[in-house]
């Protein structure tokens, strides 16, 4: 019995071994009689071929003011909200004085000083004039009092506008600094106080409190940043295409009027800053601040002859395409936008290239 499974076992081995190689060699010769997929053929066509390159960025306002109190104070009302189209000179808020005591004391005193020299001076003058009248004082004397007279009249008037001042920030007239006014006219983009908030006025070491942001809706320019390697290829004068999130289904024109001659680092790479001028299409309303995206015209080719790039072939170094009939043909370049090229010698509108 041993014996017989010896004998069993290698012509099981072999005729297993022998099955399968007949079975990959019928698989072989089935897959050989298959017929090859066709070759994809494609014919040039005419088409406008335009390169360009992209620039990220935001829609502004060319001009945008942030209008400071020009007097420390509190909020004590708001004429205006966000939204809101102003004139140059519109009120935008009024504030109230609140007089540090140090400096309220001093302008009483020096008003009140002023008040008692005027009086002196006063009854000094009014003694010369009796005087005068009565040929007991000299024409010099008598001048020498009146003008003492003029001079403490002008002091208390100048001290008494400056307690008012102290007191309400203005004195009188129709410029008071306590009613925050616009600088220009245009749309009131944001308003950063509220009734009650406390202000700081504008000078030379202190910025001061803004209290609104106030724009020119009508002069909108496009600000971004363009990659160094790109930005030797455009210059001003290029047009480009905007696309605004917030608008999906408009698109806007504008032409480049500014290249920033020193580039910043972000990211690890250069970009250089950009300024396009735009004009808005009749009643579209562009926000401030609305991210976009600029397609910027390096170059352009109307009604030429262009072919897939899919179907070049580079084996000799030139470019050069297959045809239908198995010659390979060279060719002749211009424009190309990544998808398709401008042939400008080599092929004609009925030709058939194979597609590798």
């Amino acid at each position: 019995m041993p014996r017989f499974f010896r004998t069993l076992v290698p012509v099981l081995v072999a005729g297993g071994a022998l099955l399968a190689f007949v079975a990959t060699l019928g698989f072989l010769v089935w897959r050989s009689g298959e017929e090859p997929e066709p070759a994809e053929l494609i014919s040039p066509s005419t088409a406008d071929i335009v390169v360009k390159t992209v620039a990220t960025g935001a829609i502004v306002p060319r001009n945008e003011v942030a209008v400071k109190s020009r007097v420390s104070g509190v909020v004590e009302a708001l004429f205006v909200e966000p939204g809101n189209v102003v004139a140059v000179g519109d009120r935008i808020a009024t504030i109230r004085i609140l007089p540090d005591a140090a400096t309220l004391n001093s302008a009483q005193s020096q008003s009140q000083s002023t008040s008692i020299q005027l009086a002196d001076a006063k009854a000094e003058r009014d003694r010369a004039e009796a005087l005068y009248q009565q040929g007991a004082l000299s024409q010099r004397e008598w001048d020498r009092s009146r003008t003492a007279y003029e001079l403490a009249r002008q002091d208390q008037l100048a001290a008494r506008r400056n307690l008012q001042i102290v007191r309400e920030g203005a004195a009188g007239g129709t410029d008071v600094s306590t009613e925050v006014r616009s600088p220009i006219a245009g749309m009131v983009l944001s308003v950063d106080v509220k009734v009650g908030y406390s202000v700081i006025e504008s000078n030379t070491f202190n910025e001061g409190t803004t209290v609104a942001y106030v724009a020119d809706m009508d002069d909108l320019v496009f600000e971004g940043f363009l990659d160094e390697s790109e930005v030797g290829r455009v210059k001003e004068g290029l047009p480009l295409g905007l696309t605004v999130g917030a608008l999906q289904d408009e698109r806007l024109q504008g032409v480049l009027e500014y290249i920033s001659p020193k580039g910043v680092e972000a990211d690890g790479a250069v970009q250089f800053e950009i300024r396009a001028a735009i004009t808005p299409p009749d009643g579209v309303f562009v926000r401030a601040n609305s991210s976009a995206n600029a397609d910027i015209v390096l170059a352009r080719a109307e009604e030429v002859l262009s072919l897939d790039e899919r179907a070049l072939r580079f084996d000799d170094g030139g470019p050069s395409v297959l045809l239908e009939d198995g010659t390979t043909r060279p060719l002749t370049l211009g424009l190309s936008d990544g998808i398709r090229v401008q042939v400008v010698e080599g092929l004609g509108l009925g030709d058939q290239v194979v597609v590798p």
